[in-house]
């Protein structure tokens, strides 16, 4: 087949029908988008709360370490019998 035969080919195909699109396909189409933005939601909304625990923990651990105090030495041994 030559290039011109098969482009008259496909345009009779084109031509001969037209494209049928099943009657409920908006409505699933709709039913999905919903669903995909309720668990899109969902799942910002255990993002932010897992994020608030961890910013929760590290305060708490923070405060009851205080690992920007540098701890006593331990090399010297403790001055007694003076």
């Amino acid at each position: 087949m030559s290039r011109a035969d098969r482009e008259s080919a496909a345009r009779r195909v084109m031509e001969r029908t037209s494209p049928r699109v099943p009657p409920d396909l908006g409505a699933d189409a709709v039913r999905l988008g919903e669903r995909l933005l309720r668990r899109r939601a969902l799942a910002l909304r255990l993002a932010w709360l897992l994020l608030f625990a961890v910013t929760v923990a590290f305060t708490v651990w923070a405060l009851t370490e205080r690992p920007w105090v540098e701890p006593p030495s331990q090399t010297t041994p403790p001055l007694t019998g003076w």
